[in-house]
This record gives structure tokens, C-alpha cells and sequence, in this order.
């Protein structure tokens, strides 16, 4: 198996390709900043639900059960894109973090105290790598 140089960008097309597949399950190499991604993807109600596997290989896996429409069966994340990528990294200050579909949508920020939203970062006023944008 090849090395992935940017996991995250993995993770992402990982659950694009999924949903483009209609997938109700999919499966990614675990890391502690995808885990934390994964539980703010729960949280503000993207992905149904997830599963941390610990058995699988060495660094464990993360299910996903992907969220669609009931009666549209239109995906819950319209769209997922990676932001600060290996050879260009996007940083913000508390004051300037970007604002996704005005506010509809989510950044999620890798800052000094944890991964979190842009709003989440905004009320603890700190800024850091943005990581991706949701919607």
C-alpha cells in the first residue's frame, strides 16, 4: 500500500466518493485529527453516526454511516473541501476566520486548543489552520 501524503484530503474524498456512490457505510484509516473531525461532522448533524474500531491494522478505523435525505435521498453534505492542503497551509487569526455559505456552513479549524468549528474558535478567540470547508 502506498503512503498517503495528505490524509485528510483522503478522509474527505473518502466520504465525497461514498455519498457520490450512494454508500450508506464507509470505512477510513483512523487518526486522532480525523476521529475529532468525525465527531464535529456528528455533532453538527452531517453524518449519521460513526464508530471507532481500534482492532482493525494498526492505527484503527473509523465508520461512518453517511446521512442522506429521507424522501430526496440527497446527500447531507452538499459539498466537502479541503482547505490548507501539505504544500499551501491557510491559517486565520481569531479575527479573520472565514465564513462559510454565510454562516450556513461549517469551517472546521485545527487550533492550539483542539480541533473545532469557526464558530466554536471564534467564541474562544483563536485562530489556527483551516482545515475544511462543510456545507
Amino acid at each position: 500500500m502506498s503512503k498517503i501524503t495528505d490524509p485528510i484530503a483522503d478522509f474527505l474524498t473518502r466520504i465525497r466518493n461514498a455519498q457520490k456512490a450512494k454508500h450508506r457505510v464507509v470505512d477510513i484509516p483512523a487518526s486522532n485529527i480525523k476521529k475529532e473531525m468525525t465527531k464535529i461532522l456528528k455533532d453538527k448533524g452531517y453524518i449519521l453516526n460513526y464508530k471507532f474500531e481500534e482492532e482493525v491494522n494498526y492505527q484503527g478505523n473509523i465508520k461512518i454511516a453517511l446521512k442522506y435525505h429521507p424522501e430526496t435521498k440527497t446527500p447531507a453534505i452538499k459539498s466537502i473541501k479541503r482547505v490548507s492542503k501539505p504544500g499551501l497551509r491557510q491559517y486565520c487569526d481569531s479575527e479573520n476566520i472565514p465564513r462559510v455559505l454565510n454562516g450556513l456552513g461549517i469551517a472546521i479549524l485545527s487550533t492550539s486548543k483542539g480541533v473545532m468549528t469557526d464558530k466554536e474558535a471564534q467564541a474562544q478567540g483563536v485562530g489556527g489552520e483551516v482545515l475544511c470547508y462543510v456545507y
